[in-house]
């Protein structure tokens, strides 16, 4: 999720817990072969054998239109380490469909194969090649066309958001048809779309018929999401212990950290307020945060964050607190 779930937030919520596997990002490819040092900017973590600080491996994603860019960028991405390479065909962004990429692809399933068909080819074979679709562009017409597209021309994997690129992000996704493209290819599945509980996971994968769920934005909200879900697919009555305001402190002070030594000075405030926009849908904690905060520099969250972790009794060290 571009702008949202960078490097950053993927350290702070693989340090939470309960996630499997990252995506980054996605890579945007045009004409062009990108330097190594693009793949680095978006995806840091192939500095450290394509993992995250808490070992969590990441998945590099790239997004575009033409097939032959698209090999020449994934070879040079998968000389980096990555595990594995993801191709994003659900990107709804105006700017990217208008030019060919995203989500506007679900419109020419020859295209969605030749493109995953040359990444696959450009890449060693021992890596995975995946791709994440929307059920289609307009209308859901051709989702399974695009999906067994996908499928037979080599990837090892695929996840579907429950919506067109029409239907955006407004509720309901449609579950139900993920389960007709299960049925229609031999590869993995992976459902997406509206998952903000555990409730909602259990219900998507009633309806879709997969074992597995990516969570975007519901991970943002709640931060303890995959570890409570876990927790319910392994039995436990009462799922994970509750991920409160006072355990995501510490998490938060590492985010600040994270990116007041690592960003733009120009966009730092402007992060936490972001993070806390959604926190705030869960913790009621988070919305006094970010009333305070909403119009605060650098040194106003700094102040803030030292405030808070004094309230609580947490040690500045816990999150590496400036």
């Amino acid at each position: 999720m571009e702008g949202l779930l960078d490097f950053v937030l993927r350290d702070i919520l693989t340090r939470v817990g309960g996630i499997d596997r990252c995506v980054s990002e996605f890579i945007r490819v045009t004409d062009q072969l990108l330097p190594d040092r693009v793949f680095l900017r978006i995806v840091p973590e192939l500095r450290n054998g394509g993992r995250t600080l808490a070992g969590v491996p990441v998945r590099a994603q790239l997004l575009g239109s033409d097939p032959h860019c698209m090999a020449e960028n994934a070879a040079r991405l998968a000389a980096l380490g990555p595990h594995g390479i993801d191709i994003n065909f659900g990107c709804p962004a105006k700017v990217v469909n208008r030019h060919g990429g995203g989500a506007k692809l679900l419109e020419d399933p020859e295209t969605v194969a030749l493109i995953v068909a040359a990444v696959r080819r450009a890449v060693p074979a021992h890596m995975p090649v995946s791709a994440k679709m929307r059920l289609g562009y307009l209308d859901d017409a051709r989702a399974v066309e695009n999906a067994v597209a996908i499928a037979q021309s080599g990837a090892s994997e695929l996840v579907v958001h429950a919506r067109t690129k029409a239907q955006a992000y407004n509720p309901p996704a449609y579950w139900d048809r993920i389960a007709d493209i299960r049925a229609a290819v031999n590869i993995p599945v992976v459902a997406n779309g509206e998952i903000w509980t555990v409730a909602d996971a259990k219900a998507c994968m009633a309806e879709s018929g997969c074992t597995s769920v990516m969570l975007g934005r519901g991970a943002v909200v709640d931060p303890g999401l995959a570890l409570a879900l876990r927790a319910a697919i392994n039995g436990q009555p009462d799922g994970s212990p509750e991920v409160s305001w006072v355990t995501l402190l510490p998490h938060m002070a590492s985010f600040w950290h994270i990116v007041c030594t690592q960003l733009d000075p120009k966009k730092r405030a402007g992060r936490l307020k972001q993070w806390l926009n959604f926190l705030r849908r869960r913790f009621s904690e988070a919305e006094g945060a970010y009333q305070q905060l909403k119009t605060a520099r650098d040194k106003d969250v700094d102040v803030w964050l030292i405030r808070e972790l004094q309230r609580y009794d947490i040690g500045q060290e816990a999150g590496q607190a400036k």
